[in-house]
């Protein structure tokens, strides 16, 4: 079983992509922002041992040698800085301090020396550094004489700066509410696009889309409503087509219907008219198919619960044989958006299918994920087999083999049920159920 991490949703993709680069770019931004304050911390750090140890250093350089221990006790020395005089460097377990560090401070002293030159000292000696936390100053006075400075070194913080956090969370906020407010934005088009093609598929009269914004987003826009008004002109075309083929072809069945009554043969006669009633049904079916009844029916809200058993009852009434076996199961009201003529054309068709071929039509109602309808049919037929399932729903196919109206039908009743179903969103389906007959279900959505 394959886990799928990434997002399917177009915005959700490109809100994380661009949120994924804001983070790598602030990231990089935090990263140098640090090594450039951890610089300015070095520096200034630097420049405040280099005027202490200087000022050490001048105030003891100046002072008789004899009195120098006691100067040097009257020093003012805070925890973090003490000095000792010595016959040579200190002894201690640190290295010498890395040069370039070493190069900053022996700078810094000599900018901040502001003796004589014959008290400068003639040589200097420094160890440790940051890895360290302190730092230990050797200087030679001029009459041979060693001071020893140790100092302590604060770490560097280079993210200790409150108002640097707020601003940056606040820089992060606000740009990350833009991303998002942006992608929405961009991805809104594609939305109203995928909705305004669902929208023509249940109805070909569906308002068009509003052909502004970018000019992709417009140009886009012109393409669809181009295309709706073709298949709007299509579907136009087709139905007119139809009802005059009907109206042609209805005239002489009309008419060789008068002519055989003047048949002698009863017989003869009895098998013309027979013809001519399966002809004109035929021709009534074939139209019925084609008519594009949505585009004169507008959507309404219906009680899809009632408008099953009011199917129920009339099937009753017309089978009473079957009566005791027509059954519904479900909620007593359940609001459904459909064309209610067509709607009940379809469910007609397959109630009275199930009735026809299986005895028997028990409904069952029920809504699904508050999204979907489910309405399922079943019967106490013989089922079909499974070479037929998808054959059932093609225009003039009959899943009964014989020529009688009365039990093969014309073959159109499953294929309108699912162009209704279909056109409004849903769909049918055909199962044989486990304990014999067949279930038809029905999906539409609320």
């Amino acid at each position: 079983m394959k886990l799928y991490l990434w997002p399917r949703s177009l915005a959700t993709r490109t809100a994380l992509v661009l949120l994924l680069g804001l983070a790598i770019v602030q990231v990089a931004g935090l990263t140098i922002h640090a090594l450039d304050r951890m610089d300015v911390q070095r520096l200034a750090q630097a420049r405040d041992l280099a005027v202490r140890v200087a000022s050490f250093y001048r105030t003891i350089a100046l002072t008789d040698p004899g009195r120098r221990p006691t100067v040097l006790a009257d020093l003012h020395r805070g925890p973090d800085l003490t000095a000792a005089l010595a016959g040579s460097p200190p002894d201690v377990d640190m290295p010498e301090m890395p040069t370039p560090e070493q190069r900053l401070l022996r700078v810094n002293m000599s900018m901040v020396w502001m003796g004589a030159p014959n008290l400068r000292w003639r040589e200097m000696v420094i160890y440790g550094g940051h890895p360290w936390g302190k730092v230990v100053v050797a200087m030679r006075l001029p009459d041979g004489e060693w001071l020893n400075v140790r100092a302590k070194l604060e770490p560097l913080r280079p993210w200790h700066s409150p108002t640097f956090l707020v601003a940056f969370s606040l820089m992060t906020a606000v740009a990350a509410v833009l991303t998002l407010w942006a992608v929405r934005r961009l991805t809104a088009p594609v939305r109203l696009l995928a909705e305004a093609a669902e929208a023509l598929g249940r109805d070909v009269n569906a308002p068009p889309l509003p052909e502004n914004g970018p000019t992709e987003v417009a140009v886009a826009a012109v393409a669809f409503n181009t295309m709706a008004s073709r298949i709007r002109r299509f579907v136009q075309d087709r139905t007119e087509l139809l009802t005059a083929i009907g109206h042609d072809l209805r005239t002489p069945i009309t008419r060789l219907k008068l002519r055989a009554e003047f048949i002698e043969d009863d017989e003869q006669r009895g098998k013309i008219l027979a013809d001519l009633e399966e002809l004109e049904a035929m021709v009534s079916a074939t139209l019925a198919f084609g008519r594009d009844s949505r585009a004169m029916e507008t959507v309404t809200s219906i009680d899809l619960a009632e408008l099953l058993r009011t199917i129920l009852d009339d099937a009753g009434d017309a089978r009473p044989d079957v009566a005791d076996r027509l059954t519904y199961e479900g909620p007593s009201h359940l609001t459904v958006q459909a064309r209610t003529l067509s709607l009940k054309r379809a469910l007609v068709n397959l109630v009275t299918n199930a009735v026809t071929y299986g005895g028997a039509a028990r409904v069952r109602l029920a809504l699904q994920d508050d999204r979907m309808v489910v309405i399922e049919i079943e019967d106490d037929g013989p089922g079909i087999s499974p070479a037929e399932m998808d054959r059932v729903f093609e225009p003039f196919h009959r899943g009964e083999p014989s020529r009688n109206r009365e039990t093969g039908g014309v073959g159109l009743g499953l294929p309108i049920a699912r162009n209704i179903l279909r056109a409004h969103g849903g769909d049918v389906t055909l199962a044989n159920r486990p304990a014999g007959g067949l279930r038809a279900r029905v999906t539409l959505p609320v």
